[in-house]
């Protein structure tokens, strides 16, 4: 089994901005407030969390192909 990647970088639609996060790992985050512009981003529709939408890796339980957020 490959290593949980436990870091996202957090991609802002609205403005561009990034920023690197810790993931949780027993859970979804499926609210996240942009730094740079306060936009709150929610996840894309089909996605369980911000970092399955916009983050450039996908949660821990989706890594592990579990059921997120259920």
């Amino acid at each position: 089994m490959s290593q949980l990647i436990l870091e996202s970088t957090i991609t802002c639609p609205k403005c561009g901005h990034q920023k690197t996060e810790t993931m949780p790992t027993d859970a979804c985050q499926y609210f996240y407030e942009c730094a740079n512009c306060h936009e709150v981003l929610k996840p894309k529709q089909g996605d369980c969390c911000v970092y399955c939408s916009y983050g450039s890796a996908k949660c821990p339980p989706i890594q592990q192909q579990s059921n997120c957020c259920g």
